[in-house]
């Protein structure tokens, strides 16, 4: 019996079995729930340390936005990296993410210290 013939290229067609793509657009998604977490927790402690508070919360809200609205274009350049055997890592959207998750960290920071309850 012969082999099935593979799909016609797409976009979105890769043809590898370990689902590469698919396991990286999923950690990118655990990345942004996370942030968005971390931006409910900002909330969270609105009461007690002040208006800080709603600006960390609308940069983690910023940064969770613009990783989702990335996400396509991430997989689809992934899965043609993969189609081409020429895969390269984002390495702006790696930087990016984890500049704006220190940063978020040492506002957080700074705004509790400096706040008194």
């Amino acid at each position: 019996m012969p082999d099935a013939p593979a799909p016609p290229p797409t976009p979105t067609y890769h043809g590898d079995p370990g689902l590469q793509p698919e396991r990286t657009i999923l950690s990118w998604g655990r990345t942004m729930l996370s942030i968005t977490v971390v931006g409910a927790v900002f909330l969270r402690w609105l009461p007690h340390y002040g208006g800080w508070m709603v600006g960390l919360a609308v940069a983690a809200a910023v940064v969770a936005l613009s990783i989702y609205v990335t996400q396509r274009v991430r997989y689809r350049r992934q899965a043609g990296g993969i189609r081409e055997e020429a895969l390269q890592a984002d390495v702006v959207a790696i930087i990016g993410t984890t500049a704006a998750v220190a940063v978020l960290g040492v506002l957080g920071i700074l705004a509790v210290l400096t706040t008194t309850p």
